[in-house]
């Protein structure tokens, strides 16, 4: 696997001249995909989010909703609950409790509360979807021992106001616009085979911020635009560009467990496993060219690319999510270059305006040689390409 360049400049210089390199990454065999992902929830009547008031973990604490702003206390995951296809858990990330009807009643106005975990009818819901115009994502989040709706008292759009439950319908207070959602009916989609597969992993400690997968799925985009202009054929996305994975480990957990001898690719390796592991896939992977970025690094930390895989790290997804105060062309050109070794290119021996060389700093005034792009079309993903 070839390092990444986004190096400091003495580091990239170093990489041209000896060319750092690591074998193939070994993956844990597959199993059954997961499908949890990580979401705020925000109210469609006045627009504020679920909200665990003061991040407090006390069990039986009446949830609200709350100017959205997008800190641990408005992040929630949803987790399928096993055995079935349309129900979820809702853990919230800053109390490590989960949402419940209060006693599993059946009454109207019945109070949201958060407890700890559990498998009981109260913290089971289904996410029914609801069609509105030029807004996608919209779900009542049904109780699945009630059959009742998660809603603020008294339909109020007023920041602060308890959740309640009550009959639902179609009414805006009694929907939620989740913009992290990764799928359809009972979770994220499997994406078609021949596609550029995009994911990113989330630390269990790291709040969800729609600024990443926005930010991930700009950059695919443009380098979707870019291969075709110089191929004259390019990738498929998934409908859902970014799958966001709610990771089972802290970012330090990433950061820090060894994983091979070389401590730059722990993050991203340990990244890849757990991917491998929730999603079946393989290094390399013939049904899908694999996209994997973590907001993990750890100290001296970062990720390359190998035929079939690229692997970023914790200061590529903040590029993408315009957290690093740099230019995006730096971040477009880093993943039309990592692209360009899942696609089978080598590194360039020398500056020679390609972007599988230090050129791809210099995006978008870089360019392909015929030699690459054949290399591309004819290499093992070519038939990836339309």
């Amino acid at each position: 696997m070839t390092r990444s360049r986004f190096l400091p400049l003495w580091a990239m210089v170093l990489t041209l001249m000896f060319g750092a390199v690591m074998g193939a990454v070994a993956i844990a065999p597959p199993v059954h995909a997961a499908t949890a992902f990580a979401s705020t929830a925000v109210n469609r009547g006045g627009g504020n989010c679920l909200d665990v008031p003061g991040s407090s973990t006390a069990d039986g604490l009446q949830l609200i909703q709350w100017t959205c702003h997008g800190e641990a206390n408005q992040n929630f995951t949803f987790t399928p609950v096993g055995g079935t296809t349309d129900q979820y858990g809702i853990g919230t990330s800053a109390g490590g409790r989960c949402v419940d009807v209060n006693g599993a009643s059946g009454a109207d106005n019945a109070t949201i509360v958060q407890r700890a975990c559990g498998t009981g009818a109260g913290q089971k819901f289904r996410l029914v979807p609801v069609t509105v115009s030029g807004t996608t994502d919209v779900f009542s989040l049904q109780s699945v021992s009630s059959g009742k709706c998660v809603t603020p008292a008294g339909d109020s759009s007023a920041s602060g106001t308890g959740l309640v439950q009550l009959p639902c319908t179609g009414a805006a207070a009694r929907t939620w616009r989740l913009p992290g959602f990764t799928g359809s009916g009972g979770g994220p989609t499997t994406p078609p085979t021949k596609t550029v597969r995009v994911y990113w992993l989330k630390p269990s400690d790291v709040p969800f911020d729609q600024r990443y997968p926005d930010g991930i799925a700009k950059v695919m985009r443009e380098a979707q635009r870019y291969y075709r202009q110089e191929l004259g054929k390019t990738f498929k996305l998934n409908t859902t560009v970014v799958e966001v994975v709610n990771g089972d480990q802290p970012r330090s957990w990433y950061e820090n467990t060894p994983n091979g001898g070389d401590r730059y690719w722990w993050a991203v390796t340990n990244m890849q496993n757990e991917l491998a592991r929730k999603f079946g896939l393989n290094n390399p992977d013939s049904r899908w060219l694999n996209v994997g970025e973590i907001s993990a690094e750890g100290e001296g930390a970062g990720g390359g690319a190998s035929p079939g895989w690229v692997v970023l790290s914790g200061h590529d997804a903040d590029g993408a999510a315009g957290t690093s105060g740099q230019s995006m062309n730096r971040w477009y050109g880093g993943m039309v270059h990592e692209l360009g070794h899942a696609f089978g290119l080598p590194d360039s021996s020398s500056t020679d305006g390609t972007p599988m060389s230090a050129s791809f700093y210099d995006y978008p005034d870089t360019h392909f040689s015929q030699s690459q792009k054949n290399q591309i079309l004819g290499g093992p993903y070519g038939s990836f390409l339309s």
